[in-house]
Protein backbone atom coordinates (compact mmCIF):
# COMPACT_ATOMS: atom_id res chain seq x y z
CA UNK A 1 0.00 0.00 0.00
CA UNK A 2 1.45 3.39 -0.95
CA UNK A 3 1.60 5.86 1.89
CA UNK A 4 2.24 9.58 1.77
CA UNK A 5 4.53 10.65 4.60
CA UNK A 6 6.04 14.12 4.73
CA UNK A 7 9.72 13.79 5.46
CA UNK A 8 11.04 15.31 8.66
CA UNK A 9 14.58 16.27 9.55
CA UNK A 10 16.49 13.41 11.15
CA UNK A 11 19.98 14.85 10.76
CA UNK A 12 20.47 14.56 14.54
CA UNK A 13 20.36 10.74 14.32
CA UNK A 14 22.79 8.11 13.15
CA UNK A 15 22.58 4.37 12.71
CA UNK A 16 20.10 1.90 11.36
CA UNK A 17 16.98 4.00 11.78
CA UNK A 18 18.59 6.63 9.55
CA UNK A 19 19.33 3.95 6.94
CA UNK A 20 15.67 2.91 7.07
CA UNK A 21 14.42 6.48 6.63
CA UNK A 22 16.90 7.05 3.79
CA UNK A 23 15.56 3.90 2.10
CA UNK A 24 12.03 5.20 2.57
CA UNK A 25 12.96 8.42 0.76
CA UNK A 26 14.54 6.49 -2.09
CA UNK A 27 12.42 3.35 -2.35
CA UNK A 28 9.24 3.98 -0.35
CA UNK A 29 9.91 1.25 2.20
CA UNK A 30 11.44 1.39 5.66
CA UNK A 31 12.11 -2.30 6.31
CA UNK A 32 12.80 -3.25 2.71
CA UNK A 33 9.43 -5.00 2.49
CA UNK A 34 6.25 -2.98 1.85
CA UNK A 35 4.06 -5.66 3.48
CA UNK A 36 6.15 -5.55 6.66
CA UNK A 37 5.94 -1.75 6.65
CA UNK A 38 2.16 -2.00 6.34
CA UNK A 39 1.93 -4.49 9.21
CA UNK A 40 3.94 -2.10 11.42
CA UNK A 41 1.62 0.75 10.43
CA UNK A 42 -1.42 -1.34 11.33
CA UNK A 43 -0.17 -2.47 14.73
CA UNK A 44 1.04 0.13 17.25
CA UNK A 45 2.19 -2.64 19.60
CA UNK A 46 4.49 -3.94 16.85
CA UNK A 47 5.92 -0.47 16.23
CA UNK A 48 6.63 0.00 19.94
CA UNK A 49 8.25 -3.42 20.27
CA UNK A 50 10.31 -2.73 17.15
CA UNK A 51 11.78 0.30 18.88
CA UNK A 52 12.41 -1.80 22.00
CA UNK A 53 14.30 -4.33 19.87
CA UNK A 54 16.37 -1.67 18.10
CA UNK A 55 19.48 -2.53 20.05
CA UNK A 56 22.63 -4.23 18.79
CA UNK A 57 20.87 -5.75 15.78
CA UNK A 58 20.20 -4.42 12.32
CA UNK A 59 17.31 -1.94 12.57
CA UNK A 60 15.30 -3.76 9.91
CA UNK A 61 15.56 -6.97 11.95
CA UNK A 62 14.58 -5.10 15.11
CA UNK A 63 11.43 -3.68 13.55
CA UNK A 64 10.41 -6.93 11.88
CA UNK A 65 11.05 -8.89 15.10
CA UNK A 66 7.57 -8.11 16.47
CA UNK A 67 6.07 -9.34 13.20
CA UNK A 68 7.87 -12.69 13.60
CA UNK A 69 6.58 -12.85 17.17
CA UNK A 70 3.04 -12.03 16.05
CA UNK A 71 3.18 -14.74 13.38
CA UNK A 72 4.28 -17.30 15.99
CA UNK A 73 1.78 -16.31 18.68
CA UNK A 74 -1.07 -15.34 16.36
CA UNK A 75 -1.35 -11.96 18.13
CA UNK A 76 0.45 -9.15 19.88
CA UNK A 77 -2.10 -8.95 22.67
CA UNK A 78 -0.10 -7.32 25.44
CA UNK A 79 -2.15 -8.79 28.29
CA UNK A 80 -1.79 -12.32 26.90
CA UNK A 81 1.95 -11.83 26.34
CA UNK A 82 2.40 -10.54 29.88
CA UNK A 83 0.56 -13.54 31.34
CA UNK A 84 2.39 -16.22 29.33
CA UNK A 85 4.68 -18.62 31.12
CA UNK A 86 8.14 -17.17 30.57
CA UNK A 87 9.72 -20.44 29.38
CA UNK A 88 6.96 -20.97 26.80
CA UNK A 89 7.20 -17.35 25.67
CA UNK A 90 10.98 -17.61 25.44
CA UNK A 91 10.63 -20.66 23.18
CA UNK A 92 8.52 -18.67 20.71
CA UNK A 93 10.98 -15.82 20.96
CA UNK A 94 13.99 -18.08 20.29
CA UNK A 95 12.46 -20.00 17.39
CA UNK A 96 14.62 -19.58 14.27
CA UNK A 97 15.00 -16.91 13.13
CA UNK A 98 14.97 -15.48 16.64
CA UNK A 99 12.91 -12.38 17.34
CA UNK A 100 16.10 -10.77 18.69
CA UNK A 101 19.65 -12.02 19.15
CA UNK A 102 19.47 -11.42 22.92
CA UNK A 103 16.66 -13.90 23.44
CA UNK A 104 16.60 -14.01 27.24
CA UNK A 105 16.84 -10.28 27.96
CA UNK A 106 14.54 -9.15 25.15
CA UNK A 107 11.94 -11.82 25.91
CA UNK A 108 12.00 -10.65 29.53
CA UNK A 109 11.74 -6.97 28.54
CA UNK A 110 8.94 -7.79 26.10
CA UNK A 111 6.86 -9.37 28.83
CA UNK A 112 7.58 -6.48 31.20
CA UNK A 113 6.65 -3.88 28.55
CA UNK A 114 3.55 -5.90 27.65
CA UNK A 115 2.48 -5.96 31.31
CA UNK A 116 2.89 -2.21 31.64
CA UNK A 117 1.06 -1.49 28.35
CA UNK A 118 -1.74 -3.85 29.40
CA UNK A 119 -2.07 -2.26 32.84
CA UNK A 120 -1.50 1.43 32.10
CA UNK A 121 -2.57 1.80 28.47
CA UNK A 122 -5.42 -0.68 28.10
CA UNK A 123 -3.22 -3.09 26.13
CA UNK A 124 -2.69 -0.68 23.24
CA UNK A 125 0.63 1.09 22.72
CA UNK A 126 -1.21 3.76 20.72
CA UNK A 127 -2.64 4.98 24.01
CA UNK A 128 0.88 6.16 24.87
CA UNK A 129 0.69 8.76 22.11
CA UNK A 130 -2.85 9.13 20.79
CA UNK A 131 -3.90 11.68 23.41
CA UNK A 132 -1.98 14.47 21.66
CA UNK A 133 0.73 14.67 24.33
CA UNK A 134 3.80 16.65 23.33
CA UNK A 135 7.04 14.93 22.38
CA UNK A 136 8.69 15.57 25.74
CA UNK A 137 5.79 13.86 27.52
CA UNK A 138 5.91 10.91 25.12
CA UNK A 139 9.61 10.44 25.74
CA UNK A 140 9.06 10.54 29.51
CA UNK A 141 6.29 7.94 29.22
CA UNK A 142 8.56 5.68 27.19
CA UNK A 143 11.39 5.98 29.67
CA UNK A 144 9.12 4.47 32.31
CA UNK A 145 9.01 1.27 30.23
CA UNK A 146 11.68 -1.42 30.70
CA UNK A 147 14.43 -1.18 28.07
CA UNK A 148 13.74 2.44 27.11
CA UNK A 149 16.41 4.94 28.12
CA UNK A 150 16.64 8.55 26.94
CA UNK A 151 18.46 7.73 23.68
CA UNK A 152 15.94 5.11 22.61
CA UNK A 153 12.98 7.21 23.75
CA UNK A 154 14.21 10.12 21.63
CA UNK A 155 13.66 7.98 18.50
CA UNK A 156 9.91 7.65 19.09
CA UNK A 157 9.18 10.75 17.03
CA UNK A 158 10.69 9.15 13.93
CA UNK A 159 9.17 5.72 14.51
CA UNK A 160 5.68 7.14 14.98
CA UNK A 161 6.02 9.55 12.09
CA UNK A 162 7.48 7.20 9.50
CA UNK A 163 5.24 4.28 10.44
CA UNK A 164 2.23 6.59 10.18
CA UNK A 165 1.07 6.47 13.81
CA UNK A 166 1.45 10.19 14.43
CA UNK A 167 2.41 13.11 12.19
CA UNK A 168 5.37 15.12 13.43
CA UNK A 169 5.93 17.11 10.23
CA UNK A 170 4.82 20.33 11.98
CA UNK A 171 6.69 19.65 15.23
CA UNK A 172 10.03 21.21 16.02
CA UNK A 173 13.00 18.85 16.01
Amino acid sequence: MAINIHHIDYSDLSGGLVRMMDRFKEEGTLTGDIEDDDRLREDPNAALLGLLYDQRVRAESAFTGPLRLKDRLGHLDMAKIAEMDFAAFQEHFAESPAVHRFVNKMAENTQKVAAQIAEEYDGNAANLWNDGADLDTLEKRLQKLPGFGPAKASKIKYVLHYFGHRDFSDAES
